[in-house]
């Protein structure tokens, strides 16, 4: 008997950064899902068999004017509903799965003209609001109601998806799926030459806090004068981070790995000795989940020197997995730092409790498991909704 059959809608399959959207979609066990996407990125590091690329039509300008007279939504003038509904028609799927909630909202004609019922994940940025778009937030309201269900990859989003008008009672947790046996846990000691690994894993953006952690890092470099930091990823803040680096001398014991794969990053989790994510609100309202690297890092045995910021905290239990301060203050993150450097046990205790709070709240079998009872459900709620 076949598995029944899930579209999930990703704009662009796949960003690099997008890494826990392919474990997801590839970890499916009881149902089996098809792409839906208008770009296509990265197939070697990402391939996937199943995809629908979706293409715009030909520009139809009297159908445009038409449907604008009328007040329809861009996406409907543009065509672009029509041929998503030809593709769902086709392949007729059980349920269309849409990844990330500013595309729930570009969506949401179709969403509400299609018989096929929908959910909409929400990762962290996609729930902030849209200054440039003042309708935007009216959008996003009318989104969250006609669901049947919302997920959130954290508690601390769900209450800004609450605040934003989703029902309270349509949201379900969508943790992140986390391959444990990529991860495995690995012993460590401290370095008798004083040579303490520091490692950031991120975006470089700013709700990151990575420039307070080089601050941090900073201040605690000159008493450990061997200590490293590495910095894992690639964004648009590399060369004023570079140029802050040098401001704080800094730049010859800090290491830009740029974009690494899961190997690399593996190897890199391996030599650390803690994991630093001092993440922060912008003021655009941007804001995390839980950091996906965070959580892979736990895994493999490093206590975590963060924020009590988004996600952060359901993840990483204060005292236990790691120290938590108050987010955009460098200098507690320094005093943090130096806790667990003069006091060798207490950080590699704090990583084996890491690397056991990985694998009871993050297992990817459970995850997955938890995920389709959410299809199940919303697809329990669309047959009711058309009977």
């Amino acid at each position: 008997m076949d598995k029944p059959l899930v579209a999930s809608y990703c704009t662009a399959f796949l960003k690099r950064e997008m890494l826990h959207i392919y474990r997801q979609v590839t970890g499916l066990q009881r149902y089996r899902t098809l792409v839906l996407t208008k770009e296509r990125l990265h197939a070697n590091e990402y391939p996937f068999a199943d995809i629908e690329l979706l293409k715009n039509p030909a520009p139809n300008p009297l159908r445009h004017f038409r449907r604008k007279l009328a007040g329809e939504a861009s996406l409907y003038y543009r065509g672009e509903a029509d041929g998503l509904l030809r593709v769902l028609q086709r392949r007729a799927p059980k349920l269309l799965h849409v990844y990330f909630g500013h595309t729930g909202v570009h969506l949401l004609p179709l969403i509400k003209r299609c018989a096929t019922p929908s959910i909409v994940s929400f990762h962290g940025m996609d729930a902030m609001p849209r200054a440039q778009h003042p309708d935007y937030a009216d959008k996003l309201r009318d989104l969250l109601q006609t669901v049947p269900l919302i997920l959130a990859r954290s508690e601390s989003l769900a209450k800004v998806l609450i605040e934003r008008g989703a029902p309270a009672d349509r949201i379900r947790l969508n943790r992140t799926a986390l391959p444990l046996d990529q991860f495995p846990q690995h012993a460590r000691m401290a370095p008798a030459n004083g040579r303490w690994i520091f490692l950031q894993a991120a975006r470089l953006i700013e709700k990151k806090g990575i420039e307070d952690a080089l601050r941090a890092f900073a201040e605690v470099h000159r008493d450990y004068p061997n200590a490293e930091f590495h910095l894992a990823g690639e964004g648009p803040l590399r060369p004023s981070l570079e140029k802050l680096c040098f401001e704080l001398k800094i730049d010859s014991s800090v290491f830009m790995e740029g974009f690494c794969d899961q190997t690399q990053l593996r190897a890199l989790y391996q030599q650390a000795h803690l994991f630093v994510h001092p993440s922060k609100k912008t003021a655009e309202e941007d804001q995390e989940g839980v950091p996906n690297s965070m959580l892979e890092a736990m895994a493999t045995g490093l206590p975590v020197v963060a924020t009590l910021h988004g996600g952060i905290p359901e993840a990483v239990r204060h005292g236990k997995d790691g120290l938590l301060g108050v987010e955009g203050d460098w200098q507690e993150l320094a005093v943090n730092f130096r806790k667990l450097l003069q006091d060798p046990a207490r950080l590699f205790a704090m990583g084996e409790s890491a690397a056991a709070q990985a694998r009871a709240e993050f297992a990817g079998d459970t995850q997955i498991a938890r995920l389709e009872s959410y299809y199940d459900e919303a697809i329990s709620l669309g047959a009711k909704t058309t009977e």
